[in-house]
C-alpha cells in the first residue's frame, strides 16, 4: 500500500515513520509512505501558503492554489482516493481503517491554521478527523490514520489475530492482558487465565471487555445492541 503526505512540514513524519512497526513494514515493502511539501508548490516568491479569510476573522487560511499544485503533482494520472485531515471531518473508526487498508494508495491532506480554502474540496474525496477536539495541524492526524490504517495491511503485524482481538474490533474495549510473573508485588493473575481452559478464558474475555466498556465508553454498549 502507498500513502503520499502533503503537507507544510514533513519533518514531523521522519521519526513516527521509520521505527518500530512502521519502519518494518516499509523495509519489507508492504507498506510505502512519502511526504510532500506543499510549500515547493507555491506560485509567489515568499513561499506563501496562506492568506487572510474572506469575510474577516481571527487566523489564517490555507490557499487553495498550492494545494491544488501539489495534488496534482503526486497524483499523476491515476485515480487515487484523496483524504482531509479536519475537525470536522467524519470521525476515524476502525471499520473505516479496514475499508481503507483495502485501497492500493491514499493520500492524506495536512490541513493548518484556522482551516483550508473550501474550494480544495473539489480535489478531495473525504474528509476525516480522529476526534472530537482540535489540534495546531493534520500532521498529528495524519500519523495517527497510517498507523491504524497499516495495521489491517496483511502481513504488517505478522498475525492476522492481532488487529482482530483489540479495542474496538467487535464494538467492545479490549479485556485485561497479563504476562508474567504470575504474582507480582503481591497481584495475582486472575486464575481462570492460568487454567489453560480456552473456553472458560474466552467467556471471562468477553465478560471483561464488557466490564471495561461499561466503565469507560458505556455509549459503546448502546452503539452496538449490548
Amino acid at each position: 500500500m502507498q500513502i503520499d503526505i502533503l503537507t507544510l512540514f514533513p519533518e514531523m513524519f521522519s521519526g513516527v515513520f521509520g521505527a518500530s512497526i512502521l519502519g518494518r513494514a516499509q523495509a519489507s515493502g508492504l507498506l510505502t509512505v512519502r511526504t510532500h511539501n506543499i510549500r515547493d508548490y507555491t506560485d509567489n516568491k515568499h513561499r506563501k501558503t496562506d492568506d487572510y479569510p474572506f469575510g474577516g476573522g481571527a487566523g489564517m487560511v490555507m490557499m487553495a492554489q498550492p494545494i491544488f499544485d501539489c495534488m496534482e503533482a503526486v497524483q499523476g494520472q491515476n485515480r487515487v482516493h484523496r483524504i482531509l485531515l479536519t475537525p470536522r471531518g467524519k470521525l476515524l473508526s476502525t471499520k473505516r481503517a479496514k475499508e481503507l487498508a483495502e485501497l492500493d494508495r491514499i493520500i492524506l491532506v495536512c490541513g493548518h491554521y484556522e482551516g483550508v480554502d473550501e474550494r480544495v474540496n473539489a480535489i478531495i474525496d473525504e474528509e476525516l478527523s480522529i476526534g472530537d477536539y482540535v489540534l495546531t495541524g493534520g500532521e498529528l492526524p495524519a500519523m495517527v490514520l497510517v498507523d491504524c490504517v497499516a495495521r489491517f495491511v496483511p502481513g504488517v503485524l505478522g498475525s492476522e489475530d492481532s488487529a482482530a482481538d483489540e479495542s474496538h474490533s467487535d464494538g467492545l474495549l479490549e479485556y485485561p492482558q497479563y504476562t508474567r510473573p504470575a504474582v507480582f508485588r503481591g497481584m495475582e493473575v486472575p486464575e481462570v487465565l492460568q487454567n489453560g481452559h480456552h473456553a472458560k478464558i474466552q467467556k471471562w474475555r468477553h465478560e471483561q471487555a464488557l466490564l471495561k466498556t461499561k466503565q469507560n465508553r458505556p455509549v459503546l454498549l448502546g452503539r452496538f445492541g449490548k
